[in-house]
């Protein structure tokens, strides 16, 4: 299938001509002005809170952090406040939502901000790659969404749309090369917005809406189409960066089982030896250990004499 020139070819060229930038950038734009989510991290531009929005966002849905976003920003509108809370609070807050090292990390990156950046969050790509649990993705995020910085936000959304238009499987350097480039200058927070609201509504993974995509014009998979139909080529999102891969079933896991200890202790502490019933592996005792000592390892949980505890000592 032929490609049309929204990328850098294999000399690096530049991604199409500016004029025809600024055409797809008003196009796109325009499409999302009229149909962007009102969600409630996009109401501010407080690094923290944009931070705490981007961690709740990892390998899980928007409906399921809205509410958790809501209270903890109530709770903890600062970095400070946050690292003056114990552990177990913040644990306890984020229970349902998955994923509790998430709360950890952020619990850890709330005590670093007040205590080495006087309660700045740090604006280089550098400095935020140095936070607990902030990888690539979420430290582009938070220069784009909080500080304005003009680069590529590439969560699975875009990294999905990115392969399309190029009609191919791109690497992560790849990826992230032709984000940037299509940011247009001063716009990093709007274009990143829009290319993740047209992943999220039109370019989907299953079932895309090509034939109301605003950027159909120039996408390498979807360019053809009969009606409102996608067209019949291979996906060249599977397996390119920053795609999602399905995950393992959550019936029956290590993280189900864990989930069930931590949201009994957070109601209080649990005598050790009814950590199995908890997790409900009574008849697998050496599986409950193995996670029961993970959880200690982590910080998450705390062994104390014969009881476990939510969180670790400071």
């Amino acid at each position: 299938m032929s490609v049309p020139p929204t990328g850098p070819d294999s000399h690096g060229e530049p991604l199409a001509g500016p004029d025809e930038r600024d055409g797809r950038h008003a196009r796109l734009i325009g499409w999302w002005e009229a149909e962007r989510r009102d969600l409630p991290w996009r109401r501010t531009r407080e690094p923290w809170l944009v931070l705490v929005s981007e961690v709740m966002l990892q390998q899980t849905q928007v409906d399921r952090v809205l509410p958790y976003f809501e209270t903890f920003a109530e709770r903890w509108p600062t970095p400070e406040q946050c690292a003056e809370a114990e552990l177990a609070d913040v644990l306890a807050a984020w229970q349902g939502l998955g994923y509790p090292r998430r709360a950890r990390n952020l619990w850890q990156t709330a005590a670093i901000i007040s205590e080495r950046h006087g309660g700045w969050m740090p604006a280089d790509l550098d400095g935020l790659l140095a936070l607990p649990g902030v990888g690539p993705y979420t430290a582009r995020a938070v220069q784009a969404f909080a500080f304005g910085i003009d680069t590529g936000v590439v969560d699975t959304n875009v990294g999905r749309i990115l392969a399309r238009w190029q009609g191919r499987r791109l690497s992560p350097k790849e990826a992230q090369h032709i984000a940037d480039e299509l940011v247009p200058a001063g716009e990093s927070w709007a274009w990143n917005q829009a290319m993740m609201d047209l992943g999220a509504q039109v370019c989907t993974k299953r079932d895309p809406c090509c034939g109301r995509c605003p950027a159909q014009p120039w996408c390498g998979w979807g360019s053809v189409v009969v009606g409102s139909e996608p067209s019949s080529q291979p996906d060249p999102a599977d397996r390119s960066a920053g795609v999602s891969t399905r995950q393992a079933p959550f019936e029956g896991s290590d993280r189900q089982a864990r989930g069930r200890l931590l949201a009994v202790l957070s109601g209080g502490p649990l005598p050790t030896a009814l950590a199995a019933a908890a997790m409900r592996f009574e008849r697998d005792e050496a599986r409950a250990q193995r996670l029961v000592e993970e959880l200690i390892a982590e910080g998450l949980v705390t062994a104390a004499g014969d009881q476990l505890r939510l969180g670790a000592a400071r």
